[in-house]
Formats: C-alpha cells, structure tokens, sequence
C-alpha cells in the first residue's frame, strides 16, 4: 500500500512479478560492477564466469566444445559450485582436458584480465534474473553468447549483433562459439557493438 513504484531489474524479473503477484513493474537494467574494464585484444580462448550450479548450465558448453564443429576450441572456467567436480569429470570423459580449464574462484583483478583478453563470453543459463556477466563481458568489448531460454542476457544480447542468442542445443551452441574462434575480425565487431551498447548503462543515468 506504501509503494508507489517498483524497479525490476529485467524483463524476466518484471514477468514473475505479474505473474506471482499482479505486480506492475518499470524494467531498469543495472550497470556493471564498477572494476577497471579494459580491452586486451581477442584472445584464443572462450571464458565462462559462472558459479558452478546446474541452472548455469556449464554443461551445456562443454557439450558444445566436443561437438565436432568446435574442435580446437580452447576455453577457460571461472568459478566455484557443487557441480564442479561432476564438471571436471565430465571434462576428462568428453577428452576435453587438453582445452578446457577449471580456475576456480577467482578475484577481481583476475576476472578482468580474462575479461580482457579472451575471445568472447559464453554464459547459457536457465532464466537467469538479469546476469551481470553479460554486461561485465560488454564492458571489456566482448561479445557474448547466450541461449533462447536464458532469460535477462537475452534481452541484452542482440543475435549477430553483439554476441549471439542460439537455441540450448550443444550442436547450435558449438557453431556460434566456433564462428567467433574462427574469426577474429567478428569478434572484434561484435566486442565493439557491445561495447557501445554498455557504455550507455551508468548508475547516473539510472
């Protein structure tokens, strides 16, 4: 009875709420945590950030890395969850050790450097809230890619534009990732059109 105006941090997250409640909303998508972005380059590695928990659906991608079109591909994992060790092992069955990497939590200044240095950012969850490593990602100029059903980075995440939205089918998801490794100069473009699009996100303008 008090409130007079409610802020949803996504579409997904203004749906729930009329949905669940009747609750009218006005969408305000946050700007990304305030770290030292930078542009390294376009590396030859894919980053994932994510904590390691089935609706982030990491699995997803390394089902994507084996898939015959991504071979080659190298990728590196940040983060920590109760499915890291079923993620490992599912590394060595798939004959994923060579290219992928389990680092681990890391800090903010390793996070940016990946950020920074990486190709592009795949992060396929399941109706994620909002998912700040989208706009982490566009911050360091990098594209990302994402799934249909992944809620709040689809609405930031413009197909062929500033990263790809792809169905959440391994063989789909492994030709947009290996489109990105195989071209650097689309990665780049795409990393830019990102770029510019964060750079309009700020806590001022919000």
């Amino acid at each position: 009875r008090n409130v007079r105006r409610v802020f949803a941090q996504s579409r997904t997250i203004q749906r729930r709420l009329e949905r669940w409640g009747s609750i009218p909303s006005e969408v305000l998508y946050p700007p990304p945590p305030p770290r030292p972005y930078r542009c390294d380059g376009y590396g030859d590695y894919l980053f994932v950030a994510s904590r390691l928990s089935p609706l982030k659906r990491v699995d997803l991608v390394l089902e994507a890395l084996a898939h015959p079109v991504a071979g080659g591909i190298r990728c590196v994992i940040a983060g920590d969850g109760e499915e890291c060790e079923t993620l490992r092992s599912r590394i060595n069955t798939l004959g994923l050790g060579e290219r992928v990497r389990l680092a681990g939590s890391v800090g903010d200044t390793e996070l940016v450097e990946h950020l920074a240095r990486c190709r592009a950012v795949c992060y396929p969850p399941s109706a994620e809230d909002y998912g700040l490593v989208t706009v982490e990602a566009f911050a360091s100029g990098k594209a990302v890619v994402t799934c249909t059903d992944s809620g709040g980075p689809t609405e930031l995440v413009r197909n062929g534009e500033n990263g790809f939205v792809t169905s959440p089918d391994p063989s789909l998801l492994a030709v947009k990732l290996a489109a990105l490794s195989d071209d650097r100069g689309l990665a780049e473009r795409l990393g830019a059109a990102a770029l510019a699009d964060v750079s309009a996100m700020t806590w001022e303008r919000a």
